[in-house]
Order: structure tokens, then C-alpha cells, then sequence
């Protein structure tokens, strides 16, 4: 088994920065690609971005040039560093894990991020 913990989250203005990080334990081993998704009161979850063993990276459109996914496999620790935070960036953010063997999504319980003057 994998656990995921998300930390990191609060409340900060628009314009401000925040870094989340995801705290990776138990069958490490096992995890390939890993990524922070965010899920707004009302609407689906959704990939922020993502990011491979050898440190490929993806974005959704919406955060490109904002948000900058990392992840140190040595500490087992992922980050998500987030500048220009805007209102709609409000949401609970999640760290995920994918199964290099059977494809099974790992996730954490989710951190708060909210975006308020």
C-alpha cells in the first residue's frame, strides 16, 4: 500500500504564492507518474499537473506559468509550487500516485487552498 499526505495549504491573497507539498510512504516502490489535482466547490476534480519518475512535466492550461510541479524521489516528497494565486485557484488540492504495476490511483486527503482578499 501507498499513503499520500498532502500539507502545506491555507489562505492567502490574490497575487500571493503557496507551496503545497505530498509526503509519499509505504510501497513507494511502486509509484510511477505523480500528480496534484484540485477539485472547486460544485465542479469535478481536475489535473493541475503532473509530473514523471524522470521529472517530465505537464499543466493544465489554466496554471502554466504560475504553478511549478517537483518531486524528489530521494525524500519521497512532491511540491507544487503555486505564484499569481487567483480567486478561481480556490479549491481542496490532492496529491495522486499511479500503481507502475497495476495502474491503481493512490490519493491523499487533500489540502485546503483558498484565494481571498
Amino acid at each position: 500500500q501507498v499513503q499520500l499526505v498532502e500539507s502545506g495549504g491555507g489562505l492567502v491573497q490574490p497575487g500571493g504564492s503557496l507551496r503545497v507539498s505530498c509526503a509519499a510512504s509505504g510501497s513507494i516502490f511502486r509509484i510511477s507518474d505523480m500528480g496534484w489535482y484540485r477539485q472547486a466547490p460544485g465542479k469535478q476534480r481536475e489535473l493541475v499537473a503532473s509530473i514523471t519518475s524522470v521529472g517530465n512535466t505537464n499543466y493544465a492550461d489554466s496554471v502554466k506559468g504560475r504553478f511549478t510541479i517537483s518531486r524528489v524521489n530521494a525524500w519521497n516528497m512532491m511540491y507544487l509550487q503555486m505564484n499569481s494565486l487567483q480567486p478561481e485557484d480556490t479549491a481542496v488540492y490532492y496529491c495522486n500516485g499511479k500503481d507502475a504495476v497495476n495502474g491503481q490511483d493512490y490519493w491523499g486527503q487533500g489540502t485546503q487552498v483558498t484565494v481571498s482578499s
